[in-house]
Protein backbone atom coordinates (compact mmCIF):
# COMPACT_ATOMS: atom_id res chain seq x y z
CA UNK A 1 0.00 0.00 0.00
CA UNK A 2 2.83 2.67 0.01
CA UNK A 3 1.98 3.01 -3.72
CA UNK A 4 -1.52 3.48 -4.80
CA UNK A 5 -1.99 2.63 -8.15
CA UNK A 6 -5.24 3.00 -9.97
CA UNK A 7 -8.41 5.79 -9.79
CA UNK A 8 -7.73 7.77 -6.22
CA UNK A 9 -11.05 9.07 -6.26
CA UNK A 10 -12.52 5.60 -5.86
CA UNK A 11 -10.80 5.23 -2.75
CA UNK A 12 -12.47 8.05 -0.93
CA UNK A 13 -15.72 7.31 -2.31
CA UNK A 14 -15.21 3.80 -1.16
CA UNK A 15 -14.35 4.89 2.16
CA UNK A 16 -17.26 8.53 1.74
CA UNK A 17 -14.24 10.65 3.30
CA UNK A 18 -11.42 12.68 1.77
CA UNK A 19 -8.34 11.00 1.88
CA UNK A 20 -6.06 13.86 1.03
CA UNK A 21 -5.25 11.52 -1.95
CA UNK A 22 -6.03 13.83 -4.74
CA UNK A 23 -4.82 17.68 -5.73
CA UNK A 24 -8.04 18.89 -5.96
CA UNK A 25 -10.26 18.59 -2.46
CA UNK A 26 -13.81 20.05 -4.21
CA UNK A 27 -13.80 17.61 -7.38
CA UNK A 28 -13.01 15.30 -4.85
CA UNK A 29 -16.15 16.39 -2.36
CA UNK A 30 -18.72 16.34 -5.18
CA UNK A 31 -18.75 12.35 -5.53
CA UNK A 32 -17.94 11.08 -1.93
CA UNK A 33 -21.48 10.40 -1.20
CA UNK A 34 -21.24 8.05 -4.37
CA UNK A 35 -19.89 4.94 -3.96
CA UNK A 36 -17.70 3.36 -6.68
CA UNK A 37 -19.11 0.99 -9.05
CA UNK A 38 -22.52 1.40 -11.07
CA UNK A 39 -23.18 5.00 -11.66
CA UNK A 40 -26.26 7.10 -9.92
CA UNK A 41 -27.17 7.35 -6.46
CA UNK A 42 -26.64 4.30 -3.79
CA UNK A 43 -26.89 3.91 -0.13
CA UNK A 44 -23.73 3.42 1.35
CA UNK A 45 -23.85 -0.08 2.89
CA UNK A 46 -22.88 0.20 6.86
CA UNK A 47 -20.06 -2.06 8.31
CA UNK A 48 -21.69 -4.47 10.76
CA UNK A 49 -19.79 -6.19 12.75
CA UNK A 50 -17.11 -4.52 15.29
CA UNK A 51 -14.06 -6.19 13.37
CA UNK A 52 -15.42 -4.81 9.73
CA UNK A 53 -15.68 -1.08 11.49
CA UNK A 54 -11.84 -1.45 12.84
CA UNK A 55 -10.65 -2.92 9.46
CA UNK A 56 -12.44 0.10 7.26
CA UNK A 57 -10.95 2.73 9.72
CA UNK A 58 -7.35 0.64 9.57
CA UNK A 59 -7.35 0.95 5.77
CA UNK A 60 -8.06 4.48 6.25
CA UNK A 61 -5.23 5.27 7.69
CA UNK A 62 -3.10 3.15 5.66
CA UNK A 63 -4.59 5.02 2.72
CA UNK A 64 -4.38 8.28 3.74
CA UNK A 65 -0.26 8.08 4.92
CA UNK A 66 0.47 5.38 2.41
CA UNK A 67 1.97 2.60 4.39
CA UNK A 68 1.98 -0.89 4.07
CA UNK A 69 0.83 -3.51 6.32
CA UNK A 70 4.39 -4.76 7.77
CA UNK A 71 4.98 -0.68 8.41
CA UNK A 72 2.00 0.31 9.74
CA UNK A 73 2.07 -2.62 12.33
CA UNK A 74 4.96 -2.03 13.13
CA UNK A 75 3.88 1.55 14.27
CA UNK A 76 0.98 0.42 16.12
CA UNK A 77 3.56 -1.78 18.00
CA UNK A 78 5.60 1.35 18.87
CA UNK A 79 2.77 3.35 19.56
CA UNK A 80 1.40 1.04 22.40
CA UNK A 81 5.16 0.08 23.63
CA UNK A 82 5.22 3.75 24.68
CA UNK A 83 4.00 5.53 27.80
CA UNK A 84 0.72 7.44 27.39
CA UNK A 85 -2.53 7.01 25.43
CA UNK A 86 -1.40 4.81 22.73
CA UNK A 87 -4.29 6.50 20.09
CA UNK A 88 -2.24 10.15 20.14
CA UNK A 89 1.28 8.16 20.36
CA UNK A 90 0.31 6.38 16.74
CA UNK A 91 -0.83 9.75 15.44
CA UNK A 92 2.33 11.31 16.11
CA UNK A 93 4.29 8.91 14.81
CA UNK A 94 2.26 9.09 12.13
CA UNK A 95 2.17 12.54 11.46
CA UNK A 96 6.19 13.10 12.37
CA UNK A 97 7.09 10.76 8.81
CA UNK A 98 9.65 13.09 6.82
CA UNK A 99 7.07 12.69 4.01
CA UNK A 100 3.86 14.17 5.75
CA UNK A 101 5.81 16.91 7.27
CA UNK A 102 6.74 17.87 3.67
CA UNK A 103 2.75 17.97 2.70
CA UNK A 104 2.01 20.00 5.89
CA UNK A 105 4.54 22.61 5.59
CA UNK A 106 2.76 23.37 1.56
CA UNK A 107 5.99 21.71 -0.12
CA UNK A 108 4.08 18.87 -1.74
CA UNK A 109 -0.01 18.82 -2.59
CA UNK A 110 -0.53 15.06 -1.59
CA UNK A 111 1.44 12.98 0.56
CA UNK A 112 2.69 11.10 -2.74
CA UNK A 113 4.14 13.90 -3.99
CA UNK A 114 5.90 14.30 -0.69
CA UNK A 115 7.06 10.69 -0.93
CA UNK A 116 8.49 11.12 -4.14
CA UNK A 117 10.23 14.19 -3.18
CA UNK A 118 11.84 12.76 -0.34
CA UNK A 119 13.03 9.75 -2.46
CA UNK A 120 14.57 11.96 -4.88
CA UNK A 121 16.76 13.96 -2.72
CA UNK A 122 15.25 17.28 -3.08
CA UNK A 123 15.41 17.85 1.03
CA UNK A 124 17.71 17.70 3.99
CA UNK A 125 16.80 17.79 7.83
CA UNK A 126 19.43 19.93 9.56
CA UNK A 127 21.54 20.18 7.00
CA UNK A 128 22.15 16.97 5.87
CA UNK A 129 20.60 14.76 2.56
CA UNK A 130 17.53 12.63 3.88
CA UNK A 131 15.47 9.94 1.19
CA UNK A 132 13.55 7.92 3.59
CA UNK A 133 10.16 9.20 3.51
CA UNK A 134 9.40 7.34 6.59
CA UNK A 135 12.14 9.43 8.68
CA UNK A 136 10.67 10.14 12.38
CA UNK A 137 11.44 13.80 12.76
CA UNK A 138 12.35 15.75 16.45
CA UNK A 139 11.82 18.58 17.18
CA UNK A 140 14.38 21.15 16.42
CA UNK A 141 14.71 19.90 13.01
CA UNK A 142 15.01 21.92 10.11
CA UNK A 143 13.66 20.97 7.05
CA UNK A 144 14.73 22.54 3.80
CA UNK A 145 14.40 22.27 0.27
CA UNK A 146 17.49 22.32 -1.24
CA UNK A 147 19.25 25.10 -3.37
CA UNK A 148 19.79 22.69 -6.46
CA UNK A 149 15.87 22.12 -6.49
CA UNK A 150 14.90 25.29 -6.55
CA UNK A 151 14.22 26.03 -9.94
CA UNK A 152 12.38 22.39 -10.75
CA UNK A 153 9.18 22.92 -12.18
CA UNK A 154 7.32 21.10 -9.27
CA UNK A 155 8.48 24.42 -7.21
CA UNK A 156 7.30 26.98 -9.43
CA UNK A 157 5.29 29.64 -7.44
CA UNK A 158 6.28 27.18 -4.12
CA UNK A 159 6.81 30.67 -2.05
CA UNK A 160 3.51 31.84 -2.97
CA UNK A 161 2.22 28.60 -1.93
CA UNK A 162 3.64 28.54 1.52
CA UNK A 163 3.03 31.71 2.30
CA UNK A 164 -0.51 30.44 1.84
CA UNK A 165 -0.07 27.18 4.37
CA UNK A 166 -2.35 26.41 6.92
CA UNK A 167 0.02 25.48 9.51
CA UNK A 168 -0.73 22.69 12.40
CA UNK A 169 0.55 23.91 15.87
CA UNK A 170 4.00 22.16 15.97
CA UNK A 171 5.64 23.70 13.18
CA UNK A 172 7.00 26.76 11.60
CA UNK A 173 8.04 28.08 7.87
CA UNK A 174 9.96 30.37 6.66
CA UNK A 175 8.72 30.88 3.03
CA UNK A 176 11.37 32.72 1.64
CA UNK A 177 13.75 30.82 3.06
CA UNK A 178 12.07 27.45 2.16
CA UNK A 179 12.04 26.36 5.21
CA UNK A 180 10.34 24.68 8.10
CA UNK A 181 10.92 23.57 11.96
CA UNK A 182 9.46 20.94 13.93
CA UNK A 183 9.10 23.07 17.33
CA UNK A 184 6.77 20.57 19.31
CA UNK A 185 4.87 17.43 19.39
CA UNK A 186 1.55 16.99 17.35
CA UNK A 187 -1.32 17.28 20.04
CA UNK A 188 -5.06 16.49 18.83
CA UNK A 189 -5.93 19.48 17.55
CA UNK A 190 -3.70 18.94 14.67
CA UNK A 191 -4.74 15.69 13.65
CA UNK A 192 -7.45 14.89 11.25
CA UNK A 193 -10.27 13.61 12.40
CA UNK A 194 -10.78 11.06 8.88
CA UNK A 195 -10.33 7.65 10.90
CA UNK A 196 -10.86 6.68 14.47
CA UNK A 197 -7.46 5.61 16.00
CA UNK A 198 -9.30 4.25 18.64
CA UNK A 199 -10.48 1.07 16.36
CA UNK A 200 -7.39 0.81 14.56
CA UNK A 201 -5.46 0.30 18.28
CA UNK A 202 -8.22 -2.06 19.01
CA UNK A 203 -8.11 -4.00 15.88
CA UNK A 204 -4.31 -4.69 16.26
CA UNK A 205 -4.64 -5.61 20.13
CA UNK A 206 -6.86 -8.70 19.25
CA UNK A 207 -4.50 -10.20 15.86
Amino acid sequence: MGRTIGPKNKIARRFGVNLGLKTNAAKVARRLSQPPGVHGPRKRPRPGSTFAKQLIEKQKAKFMYGIRERQFNAYVKEATRLSGDSSVNLQQLLERRLDNVIYRLGFAVTRAQARQFVSHNMFTVNGKKMNIPSHSVRIGDIISLKETKRKKKAFEGVEERLEKTNLPSWLTLEAKKKEGKVVSMPIDQDFDKVFDVKLIIEYYSTR
